[in-house]
């Protein structure tokens, strides 16, 4: 990315939505798998994602993403199982516009990589596991480190996991705003997955992330954030599935969460996902989704009012803290997909998933969101082929 280029933070890290590692529950450094007898895998899985990503403002494309990625998970030495993800986005596009009387006139461009490798040892009911990862971009390096453990109940149907976590990032935008600014975040997790019925499964995950360090967004000209963010997340999970005579629903399972977020900037947000997982034939199946996000601005969030000759203007008085940006202002989204899987036999399956987000202000819950938002809208596909050995 050239110096003169402006960096848009808003864009998908290699954390980018789909990708395998939104295993993870809550925290970006703790693994949350399926609730499973805990027990070594019995065969190696190998799959390939290719995913493409953009997002667009009214008269304005923005922001494209391709990002190929691969998983391994494998058993070895008896008692053992290593997993590991790779991802690289290649990202390109303008800048937002975050306001309907500006536009996004600079360019950008820019690649980020990032590896993720856990470990994990089975005993008789309980498992321990070692994660480490890795992401690299121009201006932004981030290390993590997360130790998780898990234990199951005799018969199988209840399993506790807790989790802890350390991220270390540095930052160094093209701008040379600032050098070697650093970032860390304290995650833990503690979670219980019951099996309910023999047709339902619940979860149930608390996670508190601590974050101090370097939260200002240093491509905008007007954001002076805290230097430190803690934040707690609630997730619950329901999955059921459905039997009886109804040609229509019987033999498909309905995947249901909820999940409430809030954190020491002042923004509350809720998340309220379902899934229809509905077998075609022994081979296909296919899983339409829609999911609704809604969250109140920020404390220090402004609505700028746009002169035509000076621009952006820096919030009225003299506060400690002000940003402009949308991802801390009051909106809703909504968000409408399906995927369409294949087993092409025992062992190899593929896949096509297709998503739909569209963002305004005013489908906030409970009240009108921030004005002065331009519509924001993005799709996501993706592409994938797994194997299992």
């Amino acid at each position: 990315m050239a110096a003169t280029d402006r960096k848009d933070d808003a864009t998908p890290r290699a954390w980018t939505p789909g990708s395998f590692t939104l295993a993870a529950l809550a925290l970006p450094g703790v693994m949350a798998a399926p609730a499973v007898a805990e027990g070594v895998p019995e065969t190696a899985f190998v799959a390939a994602k290719v995913q493409a990503y953009n997002d667009w403002q009214p008269g304005l494309d923005r922001i494209k993403v391709i990002a190929p990625s691969m998983y391994v998970l494998a058993p070895f030495a008896g008692t053992w199982s290593i997993e590991s993800t790779l991802v690289h986005d290649s990202i390109s596009g303008a800048s937002p516009r975050w306001h309907t009387s500006i536009s996004g006139a600079s360019r950008m461009k820019d690649e980020r990589t990032a590896v993720d490798v856990k470990v994990m040892r089975y005993f008789d009911r309980w498992s321990v596991g070692l994660r480490g990862s890795n992401s690299t971009e121009n201006d932004y390096r981030s290390n993590a480190v997360a130790l998780e453990a898990r234990v199951s109940s005799a018969d199988n149907n209840t399993t506790w996991v807790a989790g802890a976590g350390v991220t270390r990032d540095t930052i160094n935008p093209v701008n040379e705003l600032v050098v070697n600014e650093k970032k860390s975040v304290t995650d833990l997790m503690l979670g219980v997955t019951q099996t309910w019925t023999k047709n339902d499964l619940l979860q149930a995950n608390l996670s508190y992330v601590r974050g101090r360090g370097y939260f200002n967004d240093p491509y905008k000209l007007a954001d002076i954030r805290p230097r430190s963010r803690d934040q707690t997340v609630a997730l619950l999970r329901w999955n059921h599935f459905i039997e009886g005579d109804n040609a229509m629903l019987a033999g498909s399972t309905v995947r249901s969460s909820y999940r409430y977020y809030s954190d020491t900037f002042g923004v509350r947000a809720h998340t309220a996902q379902l899934e229809w997982v509905k077998p075609i034939s022994d081979r296909f199946s296919v899983i339409p989704s829609a999911r609704y996000y809604t969250q109140g601005a920020a404390s220090f969030y402004f609505d700028p009012v746009y002169d035509p000759v000076i621009g952006e203007p820096f919030p009225v008085g003299n506060p400690r803290y002000f940003s402009p940006d949308t991802r801390l202002s009051a909106y809703g989204a909504i968000t409408l997909g399906a995927k369409v899987e294949w087993r092409i036999d025992q062992r190899w399956t593929t896949d096509v998933k297709y998503e739909r987000y569209e963002q305004r202000s005013g489908w906030r819950l409970g009240g009108n969101g921030s004005p002065g938002l331009a519509r924001f809208s993005a799709q996501f596909l993706q592409l994938g082929i797994s194997r299992r050995f």
